[in-house]
């Protein structure tokens, strides 16, 4: 059991290449800290930085308050599952799980006691004496756990540990694993690019992308309150509804307007967006953000919740998956009829409806907005700017102001390198014409 302090981390490959940048984060005793994000965000760089598998190019790593920077991997007390399961095939399910035991020679009465303690945990103890190659894979994932457990360490990682797994398997080990957490009562940091296995495991989660923590917070206030629109899009299936459109009323009377659809705002939504002067009747757009479960299309429902949330759209295609109903819509949108991708299209809407919906498809129809669970982000900089409480509106201020000077700098940086650029382009165009020049004026002393 233990607590591990991460401060100001980073990540530089000799090649340049930034892994990890400026990873702050402290996880306490007996928590499931999570890992998420898409491929090549960094998550499984810094496990195996605290694995002591990577070096750490700067910052400090702190394992129950003791740097261990230089601590190798095998004296740092902790537990590692791959992706892969690294079992020996020539070894039986018992030799591999007590194969740690025995190089650390550990009486083998000791050994005994604790690999059949493991196998009991797991419920693998009809299979100590097969090979790998006799298992499934939810077995081979649960000797790889045993492995791990049987050492009895601080802390427990777990790199991808279920991503070769079918999907009803791994529903089951997610459970397996939640309670082998629950039973063993120590630190478990977990990575996964699976949001759903993120948001059903984790005590807490932190969402990385390009190698930058976005995130950090539980399960439900990532889902409820998310500080960007990267947060907002990655958690939650099917992915949020983004709408870019602009702020237009009174402060008493606040409306979004995209495309050529207009809603209205909840005055306590009103109330707690930051800055509302900087938005309101102005050209700064921002994004709208309604999650499909957040879209209706029961009449009864609209009757007595959408009166200024309504909006019409074609349903192009219905999925019926039993308990739910999804819906693929377009709405009306100022822009042209011509051919788009479904990324750049702003007029795709996906609704997630009850199972016993009477719509149909190519058909139009009035959806409305829950709006008391709508989101609203800056355009620009891509955060939030509705806080969570009056006291939460400072943080997002400041998060705004900071995000708008990485921008002010990022354009800086890039005229400052378009004009470098240009200066080299007319060197080299001065030096070809003084050549050319040089070379008439040869031509002609030879005549």
């Amino acid at each position: 059991m233990s607590s591990l302090n991460l401060k100001n981390i980073y990540k530089v490959y000799p090649s340049g290449v930034v892994a990890v940048s400026d990873f702050n984060l402290d996880i306490e005793d007996k928590e499931f800290i999570v890992l998420v994000g898409p491929s090549g965000c960094g998550k499984s760089t810094t496990l195996r930085m605290i694995a002591g598998l990577e070096e750490i190019s700067s910052g400090e790593l702190y394992i129950d308050g003791n740097l261990v920077n230089s601590v190798v991997p095998k004296d740092r007390d902790i537990a590692m599952v791959f992706q892969n399961y690294a079992l020996y095939p020539h070894m039986t399910v018992y030799d591999n799980m007590a194969f740690g035991l025995k190089l650390r020679k550990m009486p083998k009465d000791q050994i005994d006691q604790r690999v059949k303690e493991a196998a009991r945990i797991l419920g693998i103890e009809m299979y100590l004496s097969r090979k790998p190659k006799a298992l499934s894979g939810g077995q081979r994932q649960r000797v790889a756990l045993g492995r791990a457990i049987v050492r009895e360490p601080k802390v427990f990682l777990l790199d991808e540990p279920l991503s070769n797994l079918d999907a009803k398997l791994r529903a089951q080990m997610r459970t397996e694993i939640t309670k082998l957490h629950n039973r063993l009562a120590t630190t478990f940091i977990y990575v996964t690019h699976d949001q759903i296995e993120a948001m059903t495991m984790g005590t807490r989660i932190v969402v990385m992308k390009d190698g930058f923590m976005q995130q950090v917070d539980t399960p439900i206030n990532l889902y409820d309150h998310p500080i960007n629109q990267f947060v907002a899009g990655f958690i939650g299936t099917p992915q949020m509804n983004f709408f870019t459109g602009r702020l237009v009323g009174t402060k008493n009377d606040v409306s979004v307007e995209f495309g050529l659809d207009k809603i209205r705002l909840p005055q306590d939504k009103v109330d707690l967006i930051v800055n509302l002067e900087k938005y309101l009747n102005t050209d700064r757009e921002i994004v709208l953000g309604i999650r499909p479960e957040n879209v209706h299309d029961d009449k009864d429902w609209i009757a007595h919740h959408g009166k200024d949330s309504t909006i019409e759209v074609k349903v192009d295609v219905i999925e019926a998956l039993g308990p739910e109903t999804i819906l693929y819509c377009k709405t009306k949108s100022e822009m042209s009829e011509e051919e788009k991708s479904i990324a750049d299209d702003i007029s795709n809407l996906v609704a997630k409806v009850d199972s016993r919906s009477a719509t149909v498809a190519n058909t139009h129809i009035n959806v409305a907005f829950d709006m008391v669970h709508c989101h609203l982000f800056d355009k620009e900089t891509e955060v939030t700017i509705l806080a969570k409480d009056e006291t939460n509106k400072a943080e997002i201020e400041a998060l705004q102001a900071k995000r708008e000077e990485e921008e002010a700098a990022k354009a800086a940086a890039k005229l400052e390198a378009q004009a470098a650029e240009d200066a080299k382009a007319n060197a080299a165009l001065e030096k070809q014409r003084a050549k050319m020049e040089k070379k008439a004026a040869k031509k002609d002393k030879a005549e």
